[in-house]
């Protein structure tokens, strides 16, 4: 099994407060639900995770309507975990690939990018399992948002990966590109094979990420003012 471990930046030192404010967010709503009952847990994963079924029954035909399919569900969604693998998963890419994403993009932008994106990511997972009463939870759509913008910010950085050689460990630095394209990849694969790798919305890590490159693309003008400030 392959470990990112450094990611280069040159970017000047500014303290990344967004990134770690939104793994804290993810952290400490999963602390409190690992304190509850499992039947609890479920109910609060139902109440505050997006559940496909719910969120489009009955369309979008009136301000009833809408609110009754609880669409502030595909934000809150994000900062809610099925468990510690999956928390723990998701926060791992999101220091490797945030911290550096934040310093080019700034703040704001990077909020944005994580709750808009996660959002969008939510819904069109959600639309893809549109009869399933089985909510989805996680941050992963707004993580491999920030994949897809880092992509974009920075196409010819390197990752150092650790891979285990028999009884050694090796260190390699590779193209991100090419990392991040396997993953994606795999991303795909598994969206068709579905149940066989368990219960994950694959289709939120693809939306996600195509979402996260195009904010970047479209930031790229407000990013090349700030840095000129």
């Amino acid at each position: 099994m392959a470990m990112f471990v450094h990611v280069a930046s040159r970017e000047r030192r500014i303290v990344p407060w967004a990134t770690w404010l939104t793994l804290a967010a993810c952290t400490v709503p999963a602390i409190a639900l690992s304190r509850l009952p499992e039947a609890e847990r479920l109910a609060v994963m139902l109440r505050w995770g997006t559940v496909p079924n719910q969120l489009f029954a009955g369309g979008m035909s009136s301000w009833e309507s809408f609110r009754a399919a609880r669409p502030e569900t595909l934000l809150t969604s994000i900062f809610v975990h099925a468990d510690w693998l999956h928390l723990v998963g998701n926060l791992v890419f999101l220091l490797i690939f945030g911290l550096a994403s934040e310093r080019r993009l700034g703040a704001a932008r990077f909020l944005t990018l994580f709750l808009a994106c996660g959002a969008v990511a939510n819904l069109v997972g959600a639309s893809t399992l549109d009869e399933s009463g089985a909510p989805i939870v996680g941050a992963s759509g707004a993580v491999s948002a920030i994949v897809g913008a880092y992509l974009t910010l920075f196409p010819n950085a390197r990752l150092g990966i650790v891979l285990p050689l028999g009884l050694f460990l090796e260190f390699v630095r590779m193209p991100a590109a090419v990392l991040i394209a396997f993953w994606v990849i795999l991303q795909v694969l598994f969206s068709f094979i579905g149940p066989a790798f368990g219960a994950i919305a694959w289709w939120v890590h693809i939306a996600g990420f195509v979402a996260g490159m195009l904010f970047a693309l479209l930031a790229r003008p407000g990013i090349a003012k700030r840095q000129r400030g």
